[in-house]
């Protein structure tokens, strides 16, 4: 029977990296409202009007994207390891979580390299199949990840064998 009040080996919450906050998005969107306005003004000016449409879309369009890349990600994944068992927590963009636990004698961690040798994906295999974590994370983010956790889960092999669960 697993102890749930023994604090964990390991614990880690994964989230995708977040280049502009909330906060430097006014900024952003602004500059590229006056550096697409000033040609649209310009180009209105000298009656080319066709020109000034599809500049003012091509302002639409980056304005849009933009405020699409910074929109509220609640991807993550929250990976909690005791000696006896590993409770994987992932939620989706959209914030449906799905559990998933594994037996730490019974699960591999494996990690995918390129060519250069360089991490391009994470994955945990079972019996029951192989689910790739933290795949929004980048490739160093991924390779210190798999070192961290390797160890964690190595260490919790070795507790399980000293306490004989």
């Amino acid at each position: 029977m697993p102890d749930e009040t023994a604090p964990p080996l390991f614990s880690a919450e994964l989230t995708p990296h977040r280049a502009l906050g909330l906060r430097g998005r006014p900024y952003v969107i602004g500059a590229m409202l006056a550096a697409g306005l000033f040609p649209v003004l310009l180009t209105l000016a000298r009656i080319a009007w066709p020109l000034a449409l599809a500049v003012l879309l091509a302002v639409v369009i980056l304005v849009v994207l933009q405020r699409r890349a910074t929109s509220p990600d609640r991807r993550r994944e929250q990976l909690t390891l005791w000696p006896d068992r590993l409770h994987l927590v992932q939620v989706n963009a959209s914030g449906v979580a799905t559990n998933h636990s594994f037996n730490p004698f019974l699960v591999r961690l494996i990690v995918d390299r390129d060519f250069d040798e360089q991490t391009t994906a994470l994955h945990l295999r079972s019996s029951t199949g192989d689910l790739e974590i933290g795949a929004f994370l980048d490739g160093d983010d991924k390779s210190s990840f798999a070192k961290v956790f390797g160890t964690a889960l190595k260490r919790a092999r070795i507790s399980s064998v000293k306490t004989g669960s």
